[in-house]
């Protein structure tokens, strides 16, 4: 997106930043390398980024300042040998960005400018709409290639974007679509070449969205949304109570514990 632009620059952490353009739309861009992964502090961190934003701004685009990851999805050492107490605190602050991105007031579009899986693909979905820059990058819920599982918040997003079939398949294999892929199933709304053009096209939307009578506007989404939104809501320590004996078991810390140890080994030979 031009400069010219911007107008009012926040750095609200080391990990996200907000910068509002003379429009009142704002652009909160994650900025932890390497790979935005969501460990509870950059959780906590866009929580109120979005939740601040989203009472000053008149849109919302979620971007990344990394070259080729939009986000990498939830940080693997969360949640692999974890302290029981900082697991809760880590899956309540997801719980809580989920809330506020899903039921976000303003108008949101993802600028889905690299790599998306997992927990970058759950973020890209809440948002209102998906611009993606292809052909290389993908995106998908592939949580069962690591031995876990996608909980049913995240299930009833991605049923929500698209369908109970594609949903069903892409969650058994673990499916990381292609750009061109997702735009077929409706998982983003626009495919672009770059970056910049992404930007573009995420702005564009919101803009447009943001011109819309804002309760019009807002309680359609909410009639689309309030029911998903309700499930978790009524359930929120249940579902927390559920993650911690699920992920604590045995047979999923496992697979974690080989998946860290293949990325160790896949930095010490980048090194050599």
């Amino acid at each position: 997106m031009p400069s010219a632009r911007f107008s009012v620059s926040s750095p609200v952490t080391a990990n996200v930043s907000v910068v509002t353009d003379d429009k009142g739309i704002a652009t909160v861009s994650m900025d932890k390398g390497p790979v935005n992964s969501l460990n509870t502090e950059l959780i906590q961190d866009l929580t109120s980024a979005i939740s601040s934003t989203a009472g000053t701004a008149k849109g919302l685009v979620l971007t990344s300042s990394l070259p080729t990851v939009f986000c990498a999805g939830l940080e693997i050492t969360e949640m692999h040998n974890p302290d029981p107490a900082k697991l809760r605190v880590f899956w309540g602050s997801l719980q809580d960005l989920w809330i506020a991105l899903y039921s976000c007031k303003i108008p949101t579009a993802a600028a889905i400018i690299g790599h998306s899986p997992a927990g970058g693909c759950l973020l890209s979905m809440c948002c209102d709409y998906r611009a993606m820059v292809g052909p290389k990058y993908t995106i998908g819920l592939n949580e069962t290639q690591l031995g876990i599982v996608a909980p049913f918040w995240f299930k009833d997003t991605m049923v929500n974007t698209i369908g109970q079939r594609q949903t069903e398949l892409a969650l058994m294999m673990g499916t990381l679509f292609t750009s061109q892929q997702a735009l077929k199933i409706g998982m983003v709304d626009q495919v672009v070449d770059t970056r910049e053009e992404c930007f573009e096209a995420a702005h564009k939307v919101v803009s447009h969205l943001a011109k819309i009578p804002s309760e019009a506007r807002y309680v359609s989404k909410m009639l689309m949304r309030q029911p998903t939104l309700d499930k978790l809501t009524s359930s929120k320590q249940a579902d927390i109570d559920h993650f911690a004996h699920f992920i604590t078991q045995p047979i999923v810390q496992k697979p974690l514990g080989m998946y860290l140890e293949a990325l160790k080994a896949k930095a010490a030979a980048k090194k050599k």
